[in-house]
C-alpha cells in the first residue's frame, strides 16, 4: 500500500512552453506506439478495426511531427527529458505486455481514456501558453484528439453490431468506470489483502473472537481512510478526466474498508474455530474475486492475476498466522 508517500512529480501549472511541447512530443510518440500495437493484436480477428488503429497511429505520428517542427523553430534540437510520469495529474498507461487478453470492448475503453486525457492536456496547455502560434497548434491538436474518440466509437457499429452499442459504449459509462469502478476495485484489492495479516495475527495470538473483530475493524477503517485520502490527493481530475477527487476518494476508501471487513465480520461469531473457518473461506472467495476483477477490468490475464493474488495473499495470510502463533 503506497500511502502518504511524498509525490516528487511536477505540477502541470509549473511547466513552461518548452517543457509542455517536449511533454506533448513524448506523449504522441507513446500513444502512436500503443495504437500500432492495438492494430497488430486485433488485426486477425478485427481487420477493419485494425485499419482504424493504423490510421490513428499515423495521425499521432503526424501530431508528433508538427510538434517537433514547432519546437525546433522556437527552442532548437534538444528536447527536455520529460514524460507523463514526471507530471502530476496524468493517467498512467498500463504496459501493453500486461494486456494479453485484449478485447474490442477493453480497447474502446482504453482509447477513450487516452483521447480524453490527450484532449484535456492540450486544452489546459493551450490556456497556459502565451505564444499565439503554440496556442493555435495545441488547440488544433485538442480538436483532433477529440475526433479520435469519436472514431473509436465507430468500431461498435462496424464490428460489434447494433446490440452491443448499449450503455456500455456511452461516454457516461466510461466516465463511471474511471470515477468509480477503477478506484473502487483498487481499494477492494488493497483492503482485502492488506488486512489479512493483522486479522489472523490477532486471531491466533488472542484466541478471542471479539478482540479479533475489533482489530479487523480498526485495520479496515484505517486502511479505508488512508486509501481514500491517497486516491483523492493523487489526481485532481483536470487532466485525466477521471472526475471529482472526492468521488474517487470515497469509492476507493469505502471499497477498501469493505475488502478488510470481509474476513473480520466472521469473528462476530463466538465460536473461534467456526469463525476462523468461515473467515478462511471468505478469504478464498475474496482472492478469487480479486483475480476475476483484475482480469475483467484491468486487462490482466486471469492466470497471472490469480497467481499474483494467491501467492501474495497466501504470504500475507501466512505472515499473520505465524506472527500470531509466535
Amino acid at each position: 500500500m503506497m500511502r502518504f508517500l511524498p509525490d516528487n512529480r511536477r505540477d502541470f501549472s509549473s511547466l513552461n512552453e518548452r517543457e509542455i511541447l517536449s511533454l506533448a512530443i513524448a506523449a504522441e510518440e507513446e500513444d502512436g506506439r500503443i495504437y500500432g500495437e492495438f492494430a497488430t493484436r486485433l488485426g486477425e480477428q478485427y481487420p477493419g478495426s485494425a485499419a482504424v488503429f493504423e490510421g490513428m497511429a499515423a495521425e499521432e505520428d503526424e501530431h508528433r511531427r508538427r510538434l517537433l517542427d514547432h519546437y525546433r523553430e522556437k527552442f532548437g534540437e534538444r528536447l527536455v527529458p520529460i514524460r507523463r510520469e514526471h507530471v502530476r495529474g496524468f493517467l498512467q498507461r498500463k504496459p501493453l505486455w500486461l494486456m494479453q487478453n485484449l478485447t474490442l470492448e477493453g480497447v474502446r475503453q482504453q482509447v477513450w481514456e487516452m483521447e480524453e486525457g490527450a484532449y484535456r492536456f492540450y486544452m489546459a496547455a493551450a490556456e497556459q501558453t502565451q505564444d499565439v502560434g503554440v496556442r493555435k497548434l495545441l488547440g488544433d491538436l485538442a480538436a483532433e484528439e477529440r475526433a479520435h474518440a469519436n472514431a473509436a466509437d465507430k468500431l461498435e457499429a462496424t464490428e460489434l453490431g447494433a446490440e452491443a452499442r448499449s450503455q456500455e459504449a456511452s461516454e457516461e459509462h466510461r466516465q463511471f468506470v474511471l470515477t468509480y469502478v477503477q478506484p473502487g476495485l483498487a481499494g477492494l484489492m488493497d483492503g482485502s489483502v492488506s488486512t489479512l495479516a493483522p486479522v489472523f495475527a490477532a486471531a491466533f495470538a488472542t484466541g478471542d473472537t471479539w478482540q479479533t473483530f475489533l482489530v479487523g475493524l480498526a485495520a479496515a477503517v484505517g486502511a479505508g481512510i488512508s486509501m481514500g485520502f491517497t486516491e483523492a490527493a493523487s489526481d485532481d481530475g483536470k487532466l485525466t478526466g477521471r472526475g471529482s477527487p472526492l468521488k474517487r476518494g470515497l469509492a476507493a476508501g469505502i471499497m477498501t474498508a469493505i475488502g478488510g471487513l470481509g474476513h473480520a465480520l466472521p469473528y462476530l461469531i463466538h465460536d473461534f474455530t467456526l469463525a476462523t473457518t468461515i473467515a478462511v473461506v471468505v478469504v478464498l472467495i475474496e482472492l478469487w474475486a480479486i483475480a476475476f476483477i483484475q482480469s475483467r477490468y484491468m486487462s490482466t490475464p486471469f492466470w497471472r492475476a490469480a497467481l499474483q493474488v494467491v501467492v501474495g495473499g497466501a504470504l500475507v495470510f501466512a505472515a499473520g498466522v505465524l506472527i500470531g502463533s509466535a
